[in-house]
């Protein structure tokens, strides 16, 4: 699930290694129209719905953490 979230995050800016990358929100590397078209990928991807709760930095500032959030939206349904 990861790699996956890794090319959607690509697909939204490919300049990024997200690999290593733990402060996309806190850095400004994301806006908010990068937020909401990940949210909309990952939507369609994975058939979950993400909450204005859901939307904070802990939870999008890292490829892992954006990992962490959807399956825990998953397990959630």
């Amino acid at each position: 699930m990861l790699e996956r979230i890794i090319e959607i995050l690509q697909g939204i800016r490919d300049d990024v290694d997200y690999y290593t990358e733990d402060a996309l929100i806190d850095d400004g590397i994301f806006d908010s129209f990068d937020i909401v078209g990940l949210v909309s990928e990952l939507k369609d991807e994975y058939d979950i719905d993400i909450i204005i709760d859901d939307l904070t930095p802990e939870n999008f500032n890292s490829a892992e953490n954006i990992c962490a959030l959807v399956k825990k939206l998953q397990e959630e349904d």
